[in-house]
């Protein structure tokens, strides 16, 4: 079961300061998202590199090459899809066991596993010799995303104040972008060092995860962590460091009232499935598939090999990936210093319209003037980009954060921890999915993908304006009160709900009757 998050925003006026130990810790712990990040952005640089393809898909290469060959097949390879999507695959599993971690040995312990089983596949990636070794590698990248992943957020939710919740967990997104952007300067450095680039781009990313695992020495466990497990008298210590005030004692009893009760809780995923449970479930879950389903780790994945499909050479396809990065790290201060004033809603659906022109704008380009064997000509070629550009900047201050934040906060106490490992895994199934399948698609479906993508982002900006409420400045505690039960279409779901408490309340009576 995954470890139980801290009971936030049940009184405002609880004292706490944004302080130097928060921050610190809170910049340290988001170097997760540097490492996630950095990963995503060095594996479609490296597999769009000669030296990489001929060590280990040499079939690949040739294809490449062809004077003649189909420029949106050029790629098409089941097992170089494997070298990016295996990665997920084993996040999906590690998820389970971080989540076991997070709650028997801490926050920090996971993380610190994290950075581990990261620099482990980081080593083997780099001295790889076969391509087993190069897929063990990644397996082991998964299992430290799947443990980072699980710890991070979690962590951060902990320690932040209350009403800076929402900034600070978007830090961690920011950094996956700062990670990304990394990458792709990363990769266009390494594409002229012949014939090891593509080893030093892989290599590189070692130092994200040795500074998460030297950092998370220095910063201190989490205070519901430390109640949870029994010690309370170190969780009140922690409290009163990272809060700034000696006076603490309304959030400490929350925080303990809090774990008293998750104890209790011996089912908690049994309680996920009630009918009361459905709403948060739905909208907790399908957040994450319509994160995949946006299309965006497609042009995060494979930039450089989408750009050089579009008819870049290789340098300009890895510079755009460059700007397409940078893109998306500016972009996601939006959401930082947006999302608590303008609302989850209006951000999501303002940016299905901005993400499904460039979409459309960026399919019809590729349909009419890119063919199976010619170039694109330079002005549309610069169309593409600018739109690429619109696409992630959209993104990045919409579905990227607030898939994550949103299911984090929906959830009532006895349900958060469970819906919140459901909504990792779904994240990691469909990323794996994605990966696995767009190299396929594009051979085959060309033009079409971005249609296809297309169709996804009018059904998720449907559904965040007609079955999404808006979370914002909602205490979590009274969240089913004020939000789900007073929704349009998900009260429904609480109609019968007073009448089983009742019901749960009169048992004992009737037994002893």
């Amino acid at each position: 079961m995954p470890a139980v998050m801290a009971v936030e925003g049940g009184d405002p006026d609880l004292p706490a300061k944004l302080t130097k130990q928060v921050l610190i810790c809170s910049i340290i712990a988001a170097f997760g998202g540097l490492m996630f990040g950095y990963d995503i952005g060095i594996s479609g640089g490296v597999t769009s590199m000669d030296d990489f393809l001929i060590e280990f898909f040499p079939a690949v290469y040739v294809r490449k090459h062809k004077a003649k060959e189909n420029n949106y097949c050029k790629y098409d390879n089941e097992l170089l899809q494997l070298f990016t999507s295996s990665l997920y695959l084993a996040a999906v599993v590690c998820s389970f066991f971080a989540s076991k971690s997070c709650k028997k040995f801490g926050r920090k312990p996971t993380m610190q596993l994290a950075s581990l089983f990261f620099f482990t596949g980081v080593v083997l990636n780099t001295a790889a010799l076969n391509l087993p070794m190069l897929i063990v590698g990644r397996l082991c990248l998964g299992a430290g995303v799947g443990f980072g992943n699980q710890a991070v957020p979690l962590f951060i939710s902990e320690i932040a104040p209350p009403k800076y919740r929402g900034g600070l967990n978007v830090c961690f997104q920011m950094l996956i972008t700062v990670g990304i952007l990394c990458a792709n300067l990363v990769n266009y450095g390494t594409s002229r060092l012949h014939p090891w680039g593509w080893r030093v781009s892989l290599g590189g990313a070692g130092f994200p995860a040795l500074f998460l695992g030297l950092g998370s020495l220095l910063i201190d466990e989490t205070p519901t962590s430390l109640i949870e497990r029994g010690h309370k008298e170190k969780g009140l210590e922690t409290l009163k460091k990272i809060r700034g005030v000696d006076n603490v004692d309304k959030e400490y009893q929350e925080i303990v009232r809090a774990t008293q009760l998750a104890a209790k809780m011996k089912h908690p995923f049994r309680n996920l499935m009630k009918r009361s449970s459905r709403p948060q479930l739905v909208c907790g879950t399908i957040l994450q598939v319509f994160q995949q389903f946006t299309g965006i780790n497609v042009i995060m994945f494979y930039a450089p090999v989408l750009f050089q499909t579009m008819g870049f050479g290789a340098d300009a396809s890895l510079l755009s990936a460059v700007i397409t990065g940078s893109v998306n790290s500016l972009a996601t201060l939006v959401a930082i210093f947006g999302v608590d004033k303008l609302g989850r809603r209006f951000l999501l659906i303002q940016a299905a319209v901005q993400m499904l022109i460039s979409q459309c704008i960026t399919g019809g380009i590729l349909l009419m003037h890119l063919k199976t064997s010619n170039s694109i000509s330079k002005h549309y070629a610069y169309i593409l980009v600018i739109m690429i550009c619109v696409f992630v900047s959209g993104f990045a201050w919409s579905w990227g954060p607030l898939g994550w934040l949103i299911p984090s906060e929906i959830y009532p106490l006895e349900t958060r921890p469970a819906g919140f490992f459901f909504a990792v895994s779904t994240n990691m199934i469909f990323t794996f999915l994605i990966a696995q399948a767009f190299l396929t698609m594009l051979c085959h479906m060309r033009s079409g993908t971005f249609f296809f993508f297309s169709v996804w982002i009018v059904i998720m900006g449907l559904f965040a304006i007609f079955l999404l409420p808006e979370t914002k400045g909602i205490p979590i505690d009274e969240m089913n009160e004020r939000v789900w039960k007073k929704h349009w279409f998900w009260k429904r779901y609480y109609v019968d709900v007073c009448v089983e408490e009742d019901q749960e309340v009169a048992k004992p009576t009737d037994e002893k009757a």
